[in-house]
């Protein structure tokens, strides 16, 4: 890369584009059925989040798992130590240290639990204070449990596991989360959990973009899924660049370029880009890479405003994202 002699900033969504395991999904793992109950609460969140229900946000998720992994006796130890082992997407550690090198300014925003995003943040090099990730005090929620509240949980596990349509898992699950959670300890845990997803993501951007007296039309911000969108799309309208890294149909028709590829440093190719001509440089760049089209599982780049059809990016950015993000990439 060249070096412009100004800061650039650059914010990264961290599961998917630096990490390609979903944390809260691999936690739900460690019981009997959490996998299921997992995959049921998440289409939920999706459900939710296309809807546009008020006072709800795509990645509140792990808000709605947390009396769960209370329930089970999960431990804030537990959750780092996963952070500390996790594998890091292919090309991360290289990027943002290249990055890093070149004087950018390196942020992440996530909707993972602290004690994971912090671990892996960490790994990366990214300063703690450029990271905004969701407060979780997992062990003093499991203290606020009391039996009755167990047998619920252990109750609803069980129902969440059958579920199969939207509908089953829309009637089911707003029940329980509306009228039956509320009047209960557990209804506190979720009220309590505020996760960085959705216009929140947006609100901590624009807290670092003060912060750095940078306006989002000088950003770079990089997502994959649907916790990303609003973020995706709030800085591809200010005419910065929003990048949607092995996204999912959630995220791509909201972002100004895509890219899908095994390796996230590919991203250097439009980076450069930016350094040297900021966006209009970007869509030739991308343009020129796009008609050359990607190798294998490498580069695969598209230019996304004014494109009607997104049946072609989202194919390869599906077997892209399956290829990297393996189970998790069923989640949205």
């Amino acid at each position: 890369m060249c070096d412009s002699g100004e800061v650039n900033p650059i914010c990264f969504d961290l599961e998917g584009p630096l990490a390609p395991q979903d944390n809260a999904y691999e936690l739900m793992r460690l019981f009997p059925n959490g996998n299921r109950v997992f995959e049921v609460i998440s289409r939920y969140d999706d459900l939710l989040t296309l809807q546009g229900r008020a006072d709800y946000e795509p990645g509140d998720t792990l808000a709605l798992t947390a009396p769960f992994l209370a329930c089970h006796g999960i431990k804030e130890s537990q959750i780092a130590n996963m952070g500390r082992k996790a594998k890091l997407t292919s090309g991360a550690l290289q990027l943002v240290a290249r990055l890093k090198s070149r004087g950018w300014e390196v942020f992440c925003i996530s909707t993972s639990y602290e004690q994971y995003a912090l671990s892996i943040t960490a790994r990366l090099g990214i300063p703690l204070q450029n990271v905004a990730c969701t407060s979780f005090p997992l062990e003093r929620f499991g203290r606020l449990l009391n039996k009755d509240d167990l047998a619920l949980l252990q109750e609803a596990e069980d129902r969440f596991s059958s579920l199969r349509t939207d509908d089953e898992i829309q009637q089911a699950l707003d029940h329980f989360y509306l009228q039956v959670l509320p009047k209960t300890n557990s209804g506190d845990i979720i009220a309590k959990v505020k996760p960085v997803g959705g216009v929140r993501k947006v609100q901590a951007l624009e807290n670092f973009a003060t912060r750095l007296r940078k306006p989002l039309p000088q950003w770079v911000v990089v997502g994959d899924s649907i916790t990303d969108y609003k973020m995706l799309q709030r800085v591809n309208e200010a005419g910065g660049l929003a990048i949607a890294f092995n996204g999912n149909e959630y995220a791509l028709p909201h972002a100004t370029m895509s890219l899908a590829s095994a390796r996230l440093d590919d991203l250097c190719i439009a980076l450069e880009a930016w350094e040297e001509g900021k966006r209009q440089a970007v869509a030739l760049t991308v343009a020129r890479r796009e008609k050359a089209g990607g190798k294998g599982d490498r580069a695969w780049f598209h230019w996304l405003p004014g494109r009607g059809d997104m049946t072609r990016p989202l194919e390869i950015h599906k077997r892209l994202r399956c290829l990297v993000r393996e189970e998790a990439a069923k989640l949205g």
